[in-house]
């Protein structure tokens, strides 16, 4: 697909009505949805599995809000080549220009603040840092610095995604304890197996835009085995919080079964780096992620 211009992609004329699932899609809810899960099940863990329901609403408003604020400056980023990547970027809110970059600027900023006041005033200040610190790493280092230069990008860059389960540690207990650190390093070696498996889905798009995105610059066999080590290096990090005591034997059975499906999917992979089985493989990572923070919760509950 060509490069498209910003009036072939105007939006028609009573198209208006439609502009606030535009701001709604800016937020990219379902990438949202799973952080806030993360960051919610690590506030449960860190108060001992009864956590405030006022300090958790913050958590899961506020995160979200932060979230989405990220999310909204990555549209302004990314439009470019949103634009060259497909059908589905390409109709995104300010690609498609039903959304200017300004507006889109301006929501973001305005959801950042909401997302600081209502973490400061109902959870506390490291809470609302932190999770200003995710989106802000996910837009200046990974959008901005990464993104576009190196094949490694997700590998660094998935530190955004893992920020989140920091704020909501702290937001529980107002400190950063080991098992805040096992759960940001758990999203940060899950986050490239998952990330890999999707981008072999979208090579053609990513090729399209020029993202040296790893199956483009290496290949789908290294992106496949690359896949497989860290599925196997994300399996003994979820294992290691419960050799040590840090979570517990719900956690523990969970964290095994888990781990054997996810490694069962990335060998399938390896062994047939097809489209097809890279989306079983992506598709199970995201139940993945979220049955073990859910799997988090519940052991420090019981």
């Amino acid at each position: 697909m060509g490069a498209v211009s910003e009036a072939a992609l105007a939006p028609a004329p009573g198209t208006a009505v439609w502009q606030w699932r535009d701001y709604i899609t800016l937020t990219k809810p379902r990438i949202m949805s799973l952080l806030v899960l993360t960051a919610a099940c690590a506030m449960i863990a860190a108060a001992g599995g009864h956590p405030d329901v006022i300090r958790l609403l913050a958590v899961i408003i506020g995160g979200g809000l932060a979230c989405g604020s990220a999310s909204a400056l990555n549209h302004v980023l990314d439009r470019d080549i949103d634009r060259v990547m497909g059908e589905r970027t390409a109709s995104r809110p300010v690609a498609a220009g039903r959304v200017s970059p300004a507006a889109a600027v301006t929501f973001s900023a305005v959801l950042a603040v909401a997302s600081f006041l209502i973490m400061v005033t109902f959870d506390n200040l490291l809470a609302a840092l932190l999770a200003l610190a995710g989106g802000a790493f996910y837009v200046v280092v990974y959008t901005l610095g990464l993104k576009r230069r190196t094949s490694e990008n997700i590998v660094i860059g998935g530190a955004a995604g893992a920020i989140p389960v920091l704020s909501g540690w702290a937001a529980a207990s107002g400190h950063l304890a080991i098992g805040a650190w096992w759960l940001f390093a758990i999203v940060l070696v899950w986050t490239p197996p998952h990330f890999w498996s999707l981008a072999v889905l979208l090579e053609d798009h990513y090729r399209a835009a020029k993202v040296p995105m790893l199956p483009v610059v290496k290949g789908r066999a290294t992106t496949a085995r690359r896949v497989l080590l860290y599925t196997l290096l994300t399996v003994a990090v979820t294992l290691l919080p419960a050799v040590t005591g840090t979570f517990g034997v719900t956690y523990a059975a969970c964290a095994a079964v888990l781990g054997a499906l996810f490694t069962v999917l990335a060998w399938r992979l390896w062994r047939e780096p097809s489209r097809e089985r890279a989306a079983v493989a992506f598709h199970y990572s995201l139940l993945y992620l979220a049955l073990l923070f859910v799997a988090v919760a519940v052991s420090a509950a019981v």
